[in-house]
């Protein structure tokens, strides 16, 4: 089940996001960056185990990104990350976004759901600010993907 997160909830996204950071898939996120984007985070929970997270966040105008999408790793292929994209792009379309982009090192994946590859100069500058404080900021190897909105 996708629900919201919860302050109670912070601590296991950190870990998970961080998780991911260290083999370098996705950008660190302290503590205080993550009670900061708080509402923009949805997680699927069994039990009381964190299974995953997404955050849906409005980066401009009518431009929206999913990030740190983040499932534990062993709970992969169970389609814990599609729940969370679908949630995502539902809630996206709900907000009137007009496109949403990702940043991600998995393509295919996003694929699936009509995201398309685009070259990262086409986002806007302030899609960037993230970037600012990543080791790869001069060599990203990430894939910028947008999905148009009807």
């Amino acid at each position: 089940m996708v629900r919201p997160a919860k302050i109670s909830d912070a601590e296991a996204i950190r870990g998970l996001v961080n998780y991911y950071a260290e083999q370098e898939r996705m950008l660190h996120r302290s503590l205080e960056s993550i009670y900061g984007s708080l509402r923009d985070f949805h997680v699927c929970y069994r039990d009381d185990r964190l299974l995953g997270c997404a955050a849906m966040a409005i980066s401009w105008g009518e431009l929206g990104e999913i990030r740190s999408l983040a499932v534990d790793p062993n709970m992969q292929k169970k389609g814990i990350g599609r729940k969370l994209v679908e949630h995502a792009i539902a809630e996206g379309k709900a907000l009137g976004l007009k496109r949403i982009f990702t940043l991600t090192y998995e393509p295919e994946f996003f694929a699936r759901f009509g995201f398309e590859i685009v070259d990262k100069e086409t986002l806007p500058t302030k899609v960037w600010r993230d970037c600012l404080h990543c080791p790869k900021a001069d060599a990203c190897d990430e894939i910028a993907m947008i999905l148009e909105i009807e």
